[in-house]
């Protein structure tokens, strides 16, 4: 396993810069996600990782190596694919084998390679079927048992679990975690859902426009969002985000409720701000602010309710069971020291 290091790395197609001097730290054995929506250059970056891309600016280092220059094939970097790329007419023994062949490797080491990677992966059974004869599941573990078998210093995982169904790729999840469990390499994995962000990564990584939003640990990012694109990105369903101002230590709403603030809140006194607030972080008190019901969405483990305050919208989530129909009015109480507060003209956190 190796460490990389993206160090203002950039990217520009002619005039068009599409990755802004974009620096990230990867640690030895970390599983590192890149989260972001369609568009935000987290697979252009992967993809420079990989040598699949020139650089237009920067350095990339894996290990103490800059492999700005190398060759993807001398890289000692594996890549798994959002549509697997299995050969259709090999079957999972020679798909898994293809590139230690091709690397004139001795049969006898690829033969034990390919059985530690169907070890590993539950794969023994299939080792002679062919990939049309395998569902979805078994072809993503095939494309990572692939990958396994060149026993390389960084794992990068291209959006792997797109093409699966909701109850698999959570199944895939799993995997994925105890597998790098199992080998301790280094990953940088690929994807716009922040659940498997979240549930996946040691470190995530959060983009936008190409620019790296932020960059820390899950639960880090989660309980304190460098900006208001992070808050609302991150967590599901989205922190609720209020504009308005903060006097005499309270906030209040544009054409909305008011709500109090922590005394560390005080300091900001007349600026104008966003107020942030998680779902979870609501409760329900005779002495909070009136809303009126809007929508009530009951998922089984929980209720997310939608609420109107004034011209704004707040989303409340109860864990346990409530009864409550669209038409009645309940009072929001945050909790104080969940609260979040933003510049208004920056969105940074402050």
């Amino acid at each position: 396993m190796a460490s990389v290091a993206i160090e203002q790395v950039r990217k520009a197609y002619g005039p068009l810069e599409v990755i802004h001097g974009a620096s990230i730290e990867i640690n030895e054995g970390e599983f590192i996600v890149l989260v972001g929506p369609s568009g935000c250059g987290k697979s252009t970056l992967l993809r420079m990782i990989a040598g699949l891309e020139n650089i237009t600016g920067g350095t990339i280092r894996i290990g103490s190596r800059v492999v700005n220059d190398v060759p993807p094939k001398d890289r000692d970097i594996a890549m798994v694919f959002q549509n697997y790329a299995l050969y259709p007419h090999m079957t999972v023994r020679a798909n898994m084998a293809f590139s230690l062949r091709l690397r004139k490797t001795s049969r006898n080491e690829i033969d034990q390679r390919v059985e530690r990677a169907a070890n590993i992966l539950g794969l023994q059974p299939y080792l002679s079927r062919y990939p049309r004869e395998l569902s979805g599941g078994q072809r993503q573990r095939v494309a990572m048992g692939r990958a396994i078998v060149r026993d390389p210093d960084v794992f990068l995982f291209d959006e792997p679990l797109s093409n699966l169904d909701a109850k698999l790729r959570v199944a895939m999840r799993t995997e994925l975690k105890e597998l790098h469990q199992r080998l301790k390499t280094t990953i940088i994995y690929v994807t716009h859902d922040q659940i498997e962000a979240m549930t996946m990564a040691d470190k995530i990584v959060v983009m936008q426009g190409g620019v790296v939003e932020q960059f820390g640990r899950p639960l880090d990012v989660y309980d304190r969002p460098a900006n208001l694109f992070v808050a609302g990105f991150i967590g599901s369903p989205a922190m609720n985000q209020i504009k308005g101002r903060i006097e005499d230590g309270r906030f209040i709403a544009d054409d909305g409720p008011s709500f109090g603030l922590s005394a560390a809140c005080a300091a900001f006194n007349g600026r104008r701000v966003v107020y942030g607030i998680r779902p979870e972080d609501i409760v329900f008190s005779d002495q909070g602010a009136p809303a009126r019901v809007v929508v009530v969405e009951p998922t089984g483990s929980e209720t997310q309710i939608i609420l109107r305050a004034g011209a704004n919208d707040i989303s409340v989530v109860c864990r346990e069971r409530v009864a409550v129909r669209p038409g009645d009015t309940l009072h929001l109480q945050p909790l104080i020291d969940k609260a979040h507060i933003f510049d208004e003209t920056t969105e940074r956190r402050l």
